[in-house]
């Protein structure tokens, strides 16, 4: 959910270009699990539970992956990574994909050398704000106090704004969600910035939600998605294909209620070259003719992993928006499997 500053950016894009030259699928193969680099938590989109199981919107990517690749959804290592940390984890081979609420920049893909593969929610930076505090608006917030993770563009994005609208403010440095929630709470700040979902979910766990209120501006552009390295290809591929298998699958009514009933054959060519009745699509990505099928299996379709996760019957809460599919008048769009 944060968006780091690139300091450092020549060390991460050295080792980024180090890395690249192993072929990453023949590695995760050969080890037989997926190193997942994830938030350190944050509930709805990457957290374990009691017993240490991850869950969560972005976990449900790397479980999409590792069942096309390995066959096996529970074959993940779940690298938890703070906004200054992940970017080193991924250029280094820490880790071999994030899905980490990170959002596609210029810098971020051109200077740092990483490949973003799409972009599984689209969302925008906002302001979480105390009932109590009277405030309607972010212009009201002139010489508030600010809870912002360090190291990210999203102090950048503040800076801008209050700036722009000509208001001061004191920022409150933090280096996680946790820390930011535990900061807020206890009055050390007057204000928590970060993208819009991430303050629903950190909302959710509040012991009164309703105490506390998002104003309505949203001041950036943050079209969230997971990423890889530059120069491997065919990992890229492998990564980008499984995440439009998920989204496709929503569109096409594939779910996991019925994809295995679908893969004995439909009347529908598209729907068979995902399941892999027809085609050949599984051998060009070097993975056998089932990869889709196992990947919608493993939490289902796009829709599904929303609605179970962040979706508006969860407590986070979130309405689709522009989450929603093309054909319902969002932005959520699969190139054509052919």
């Amino acid at each position: 959910m944060k968006k780091s500053v690139l300091f450092g950016a020549l060390t991460v894009a050295g080792l980024a270009a180090g890395a690249s030259a192993a072929a990453t699928l023949d590695d995760v193969k050969a080890r037989g699990k997926l190193n997942c680099g994830v938030t350190t938590g944050l509930v709805g989109f990457a957290a374990p539970d009691a017993n240490g199981e991850w869950n969560g919107f972005d976990v449900a990517v790397c479980r999409a992956v590792a069942a096309a690749v390995l066959g096996d959804a529970s074959a993940v290592e779940f690298i938890p990574t703070t906004g200054k940390t992940r970017f080193t984890a991924l250029a280094s081979g820490e880790i071999d994909m994030l899905a980490r609420n990170t959002t596609w920049t210029f810098s971020r893909d051109v200077d740092l050398k990483f490949t973003f593969v799409g972009v599984n929610y689209y969302d925008g930076q906002g302001f979480m704000v105390p009932k109590a505090l009277g405030v309607s608006s972010a212009k009201d917030l002139d010489g508030a106090t600010v809870c912002i993770q360090t190291g990210t563009t999203t102090e950048l994005n503040l800076a801008d704004y209050f700036r722009k609208n000509n208001i001061s403010y004191e920022p409150v440095p933090i280096e996680t969600n946790a820390e930011a929630q535990q900061q807020y709470l206890a009055g050390a700040c007057d204000v928590y910035t970060t993208d819009a979902s991430g303050l629903a979910a950190t909302r959710a766990t509040f012991e009164a939600p309703g105490d506390h209120v998002l104003l309505p501006e949203i001041i950036s552009k943050e079209p969230l998605g997971p990423l890889v390295r530059h120069g491997d290809d065919d990992w890229a591929d492998v990564v980008r294909w499984t995440l439009n298998a998920l989204i496709a699958a929503e569109e096409l009514g594939i779910s996991s209620a019925n994809v295995a009933e679908l893969a004995s054959g439909t009347n529908n060519p598209e729907v068979n070259r995902i399941l892999g009745t027809e085609g050949t699509l599984g051998e060009m990505l070097g993975l056998d003719a089932e990869w889709a099928k196992r990947a919608i299996m493993a939490s289902g379709n796009y829709g599904e992993i929303f609605e179970k996760n962040i979706g508006e019957a969860t407590p986070i809460g979130l309405a689709r928006g522009l989450n929603a599919q093309w054909t319902d008048g969002g932005l959520i769009y699969s190139p054509p499997f052919r």
